[in-house]
């Protein structure tokens, strides 16, 4: 009785949600801790999070703050949208006003409340993070898929986006930009900017320029895209990648002010979902986004050392014949195993899925497949998230070498050896 009561319940569920799994990134980080708990070695290069510890100052603030205990208004602190409006405008010459941001308790959260408030297409260039269609899909928005090409550091071409926007002139869409790139590590250049810019603005299209890893450019020079289609880009950032604050879930939306109706819309929505971002959480963001020597310091050899890392990583796997572009920012590579399609068939593996699994089961190096971002099955990619190391010890260890000095190969396999270790199995697995 109770078992067929339960069935008729079940043709209740979502149709959008029926079949959804659980986030990929989400779901690989609590099976490693699971194997771990097992007593199993793992290698965790699955979650893409920041290894690096909060910055002292933010931390400070923080713990100033612990006792705000009020509601704050649903489009956040007051100084905390005037911080991040000066931030963009410090960072990146981008006309912002407090007026015109969005606090929310991640930039997750806000991509699932934009595609809910906005009606039209989502346009997703793969390889792409995991949860934008996942998220269009719950909402039962439709997603158009734009594959990007290996040959062009899997960047978005302006024809290609041209091209799918011609196929219906004038349809409502969103097209998510984002870089510097999870999973690629790739971004855009100065010209390619430009040249999407005018695609976008010529075709009316809102750009949802996610920025997450602005500041973690390699070289500290990322340029947002806002620079040149402002009318019509709301840029996404947040703490949790270049704050390494990924828990304390605060995200931040600036809109322009052509946009503001589609703010006002958010606000209404999040008024009855979340209600307002932790307070504690929000004071202590005013100092991160107000900058200064101290976090300039932080970024500068956080930069530092994932270029080494990510540096090594690349010549690392290319020189076992594996394909990927040398990240220019992030903390991903995104490698092609088809020069070893042969050998891996013959060991019963056929697709990235296929790969992934096998290669945690037999080394403990936890990588997430080509298929999670979008990729065709067969296409033997995977994202590695080189992240699992001690960030603190490494920053305290790079602080007091000479500024000018590169970080060897000796400083890698001394304060980032999990990483380090993690390649040199997975390459002498793809080569018993």
């Amino acid at each position: 009785m109770a078992h067929a009561r339960n069935r008729t319940l079940d043709v209740h569920l979502n149709l959008n949600v029926r079949g959804l799994h659980p986030s990929a990134t989400v779901s690989i980080n609590e099976r490693c801790d699971e194997l771990r708990r097992s007593g199993h070695e793992v290698y965790k290069l699955g979650l893409g999070q920041s290894p690096f510890p909060v910055p002292r100052p933010v931390i400070e603030e923080l713990r100033a703050n612990a006792h705000q205990k009020a509601y704050l208004p649903v489009q956040g602190l007051e100084n905390l949208r005037e911080a991040v409006a000066d931030y963009h405008c410090r960072t990146q010459g981008i006309g912002c006003s407090a007026e015109h941001v969005l606090i929310g308790p991640g930039s997750k959260e806000l991509m699932f409340l934009l595609q809910l408030v906005y009606y039209g297409d989502l346009v997703i260039p793969t390889p792409a993070w995991v949860s934008y269609a996942p998220q269009a899909n719950i909402i039962g928005r439709k997603v158009r898929w734009l594959h990007t090409k290996a040959e062009n550091g899997w960047r978005m071409a302006p024809r290609e986006l041209a091209e799918l926007c011609a196929e219906d002139p004038g349809r409502p869409r969103i097209v998510v930009l984002n870089y510097p790139s999870n999973p690629t590590g790739s971004t855009y250049k100065f010209d390619e900017l430009q040249d999407l810019a005018r695609v976008a603005r010529k075709q009316r299209v809102i750009l949802l320029s996610d920025e997450i890893y602005g500041e973690l450019h390699h070289k500290g020079q990322h340029v947002s895209i806002a620079r040149f289609y402002p009318e019509g880009t709301i840029v996404s950032a947040g703490l949790s990648k270049w704050c390494g604050a990924g828990g304390w879930r605060l995200g931040t939306f600036a809109f322009p002010s052509s946009l503001s109706w589609l703010l006002k819309a958010m606000a209404a929505v999040a008024s009855e979902t979340y209600t307002t971002t932790s307070s504690p959480i929000q004071y202590a963001a005013v100092r991160a986004f107000q900058g200064g020597m101290r976090l300039e310091r932080y970024l500068w050899y956080s930069r530092k050392v994932l270029s080494a890392l990510g540096k090594w990583i690349h010549r690392r796997l290319t020189g076992i014949g594996l394909e990927l572009d040398r990240p220019k920012g992030a903390f991903y590579v995104f490698p092609d195993f088809c020069g070893f399609r042969e050998r891996l068939r013959e060991r019963g593996i056929h697709t990235s899925a296929d790969l992934c699994e096998r290669l945690l089961q037999e080394t403990g190096v936890a990588i997430l497949p080509g298929t999670d971002f979008g990729r065709p099955a067969g296409e033997l990619t995977a994202r590695i998230a080189y992240v699992d190391f001690d960030g603190a010890r490494a920053l305290a260890a790079a602080e007091v070498l000479p500024q000018d000095r590169p970080l060897d190969e000796s400083f890698l396999q001394t304060y980032c050896v999990q990483v380090i270790q993690a390649i040199d199995r997975l390459c002498d697995w793809l080569q018993p």
